[in-house]
């Protein structure tokens, strides 16, 4: 049995989903996003079951991507968890049927503080669309569920929405990577957006060769360098830089003359050399732009003092 004509329905039950909710959006959004921009606090997020669930996500999508934020369970909340709610927080409440009992028992004290209350459902005639400040409608036309019961495109489109508001946020604060690095210090972006060149370069038995020194010398040393080049030196100035693609067109170009050769012969002259205070990403796109693997870190005087190389980090 093939189960993949059942995944294409789920797509495409989900995909019209989306689009429709395009279709639903109201000036309502947008004074949602000017609510939350305006708060001094945070924005929790509530919400029961699949609700919750995809509450959690929305939340720490916000957390992450510049809105303090942070979930909160309604019943929890009803049994004193409120306390952390502060007059100076927007609230958002999620039930796709806007009947949600544990989330309604919220409204009281969230009215009764003045706290802005921003509902997402899929009724905008339900008791939370009605008691909300502003209402986002996640209405869908079925669920991908074949028996209309299992939270399907109701959550997924209940998430885009939550995935819309994060952006929103983004494009209002203009949000850019090295925000983003400062909440994902320990993750892969955060150490390539706050990593200098200085922590990630090559600083000890760099491949170094003179004007004059050999093929042999040159080949030697980019061996016991294992960096793929060797970097041409005159009274401690960068001249320029061998590296294999070098030696390969020198080899293709010059055949058995090549070992009667020196390094100044066939080198690249005037090498690309940065700064060791340059960030790393800044160095990676360098790279991307000029297609090459490798970098020279240089001081004012031109002394080679590191090289860098794309996805590679210095031990």
């Amino acid at each position: 049995m093939k189960y993949t004509k059942f995944a294409k329905e789920v797509f495409e039950i989900e995909a019209k989903s989306l689009t429709d909710l395009s279709k639903q959006l109201d000036g309502d959004f947008d004074k949602a996003i000017d609510a939350i921009l305006s708060i001094k606090g945070r924005v929790v997020v509530g919400g029961v079951g699949k609700s919750g669930l995809i509450g959690r996500k929305i939340s720490a999508t916000l957390a992450s991507t510049g809105t303090p934020s942070f979930f909160m369970h309604p019943v929890e909340a009803f049994h004193g968890d409120l306390g952390v709610v502060k007059k100076e927080d927007v609230f958002i409440g999620i039930s796709y049927s806007g009947e949600t009992e544990e989330l309604l028992k919220l409204i009281p004290f969230i009215k009764a503080n003045k706290i802005k209350f921003i509902g997402i459902s899929g009724n905008p005639k339900s008791t939370l669309a009605l008691n909300s400040d502003f209402h986002l409608n996640v209405k869908v036309y079925k669920e991908a569920c074949p028996l209309e019961l299992a939270p399907t495109s109701s959550t997924t489109a209940t998430l885009a929405m939550g995935d819309a508001i994060a952006v929103a946020l983004m494009k209002a604060r203009n949000f850019q990577p090295k925000d983003f690095a400062q909440f994902h210090p320990g993750g892969s972006l955060g150490r390539k957006l706050l990593t200098t060149v200085e922590s990630a370069m090559f600083k000890k038995d760099l491949p170094i060769v003179k004007l004059n020194d050999s093929l042999k010398t040159v080949i030697n040393a980019m061996s016991s360098g294992r960096l793929g080049l060797a970097v041409v030196v005159d009274k401690n100035k960068i001249s320029g830089i061998i590296t294999d693609g070098d030696l390969r067109r020198a080899m293709d170009k010059f055949t058995s003359k090549l070992f009667d050769m020196n390094a100044s012969e066939i080198m690249t002259s005037k090498p690309r050399l940065i700064s060791k205070t340059m960030m790393m990403a800044e160095a990676e796109e360098l790279m991307n732009t000029h297609k090459i693997t490798s970098l020279l870190v240089a001081d004012n005087a031109k002394k080679l003092i590191g090289i860098v190389q794309i996805y590679s980090i210095a031990k």
